[in-house]
């Protein structure tokens, strides 16, 4: 049974979320989501238990548990919704870039 495990601490480790977890059975898989640019905890990850009756008697024992300073939001992880086409974030409105407004950028010869 996997299971979501929200608001951890920034300094929860994923050995320590292993540790936590398998006081309740067995854990197959741990893994803390990282931000992407800071490569930072983003407070939330997920436990693979190895079966439902241990993944439910984590739930049980952890949701609402304190853990690290945070009370744990711990319950049986959804599949994760589509959320249509990722558009990658550079930063300003998009097709922009060599708009100089004259200069030596070869004049008009890229016309489209």
């Amino acid at each position: 049974m996997k299971l979501y495990v929200g608001n951890l601490s920034f300094q929860t480790t994923e050995q320590a979320l292993n540790a936590l977890f398998s006081q309740y059975g067995t854990v197959t898989e741990t893994n803390l989501i990282m931000d992407r640019e800071t490569n930072r905890p983003r407070g939330f990850g997920f436990v693979t238990m190895s079966s439902a009756e241990e993944g439910q008697r984590a739930i049980d024992a952890l949701h609402g548990q304190n853990h690290d300073g945070r009370d744990l939001t711990v319950n049986e992880a959804k599949p994760m919704e589509s959320r249509g086409p990722r558009r990658e974030y550079s930063g300003g409105s998009g097709g922009g870039g060599g708009r100089s407004g004259g200069g030596s950028g070869g004049g008009g010869r890229n016309r489209y």
